[in-house]
């Protein structure tokens, strides 16, 4: 069984920028699509990115206007989101998973995901 771990996350004043680490475990004999997610409370789940099992392609939500970066290190076993510039609406809770597919296919961000990590805070004041 895969596990998928965040971390990275805190409190930040708008401007700044923190990267966030998903280390997916569990004894992997291969790499799978991951997307990134985040929910504040109150609101929609909303997708934010996704890279394939390579990755060589990555798929971003039209908010995210360039200020986000989905990247990976599968010698680390691990895939990470850059975030830049950030705004208060940006504070949410921010989760990985994976689909358990290689691709991330047009409709990414309306998948069901397999498998979730238990997500890491990410908080902006205003």
């Amino acid at each position: 069984q895969l596990q998928l771990v965040e971390s990275g996350g805190g409190l930040v004043q708008p401007g700044g920028s923190l990267r966030l680490s998903c280390v997916v475990s569990g004894n992997l004999r291969e790499y799978y699509a991951v997307g990134w997610f985040r929910q504040a409370p109150g609101k929609e789940r909303e997708g934010i990115g996704c890279i394939s099992s390579t990755g060589g392609t990555t798929n971003y939500a039209d908010f995210v206007k360039g200020r986000f970066t989905v990247s990976r290190d599968n010698a680390k076993n691990t895939v990470y989101l850059q975030l830049n510039s950030l705004k208060p609406e940006d504070t949410a809770n921010y989760r990985c998973a994976t689909t358990l597919s290689h691709n991330c296919y047009s409709d990414w961000d309306r998948r069901l995901y397999d498998i979730w990590g238990q997500g890491t805070q990410v908080t902006v004041p205003s």
